[in-house]
């Protein structure tokens, strides 16, 4: 049986308040991240820490990031440990996810709060706004826990 994309969020939404519980607020970026990936390979949740990825202009490479983690090869995670999210995290996570394959993204800060920003960009949204020249926001849906 292979799990829906809401069964996958879950179980990384599981694990991230796992290691926010366990850890709680305070430490760096680097910690949450290290924590998280241990926590999501402890629960045999196929997973990528760091991965390169390449991002292209008219088909040649113009750069890369490095995504905190890919899970499933379906989801990337943008971590942050800050006292709140802001719209730039946002749409960092909206750029990793336009430079990809992968529709959907968990923004999750490890904050005095928890807090998780869900964010899916369509590939037929994507073909969409390259066909008609329009703004990469009308193709963005977002959704807060």
């Amino acid at each position: 049986m292979s799990l829906t994309q809401a069964d996958k969020t879950d179980a990384i939404i599981n694990a991230f308040y796992d290691v926010y519980n366990e850890l709680g607020y305070g430490f760096i970026e680097n910690v949450y991240q290290n924590a998280l990936y241990r926590e999501l390979l402890r629960r045999d949740i196929p997973c990528v820490a760091h991965p390169k990825i390449n991002v292209y202009y008219k088909d040649e490479v113009v750069g890369y990031y490095e995504a905190d983690i890919i899970v499933y090869n379906s989801v990337i995670l943008e971590l942050k440990a800050v006292t709140r999210l802001s719209k730039e995290h946002e749409l960092q996570l909206v750029n990793y996810l336009k430079a990809t394959d992968i529709e959907v993204g968990l923004l999750l800060n490890f904050g005095p709060k928890p807090e998780i920003s869900r964010k899916v960009f369509s590939h037929y949204y994507r073909e969409h706004l390259q066909n008609n020249s329009e703004s990469a926001s009308s193709a963005l849906s977002v959704s807060k826990k």
